[in-house]
């Protein structure tokens, strides 16, 4: 199971969250949304290594998830976690879903997000 499967698999089993493909130019995108009030606690998109000023070529399944902003800095000394894709930056991260970041640590991320955005 790839990261992007395990990350589904969490969120629906942990919140009971269906995937939600919001774009229609990005069908492959997927929103994680709060049941009740539709706020998003995760975006999962698949973009060029290139934008996140990845020196590798070709693109990458990454997961924007929400975080306190005085620990945005902690996070980004983490391999596999860059400033966020498409989304403010003083409060959200992505997450390169290519295995460089633990399983643990991604539900402990979801988890936050999940919780700062209720």
């Amino acid at each position: 199971m790839n990261q992007k499967q395990f990350i589904l698999s969490y969120v629906k089993r942990k919140y009971d969250t269906i995937p939600d493909h919001p774009f229609h130019y990005f069908p492959d995108y997927i929103a994680l949304r709060h049941e009740d009030r539709e706020t998003w606690f995760g975006l999962i998109m698949n973009v060029p290594r290139q934008t996140l000023k990845l020196s590798e070529g070709g693109n990458v399944d990454i997961l924007d998830v929400k975080c306190r902003p005085e620990n945005i800095q902690d996070y980004l000394t983490i391999e596999g976690i860059v400033p966020a894709y498409h989304m403010n930056k003083a409060h959200w991260i992505s997450i390169l879903l290519d295995g460089s970041v633990s399983d643990a640590l991604i539900e402990n991320l979801i988890d936050a997000s999940f919780e700062l955005t209720l």
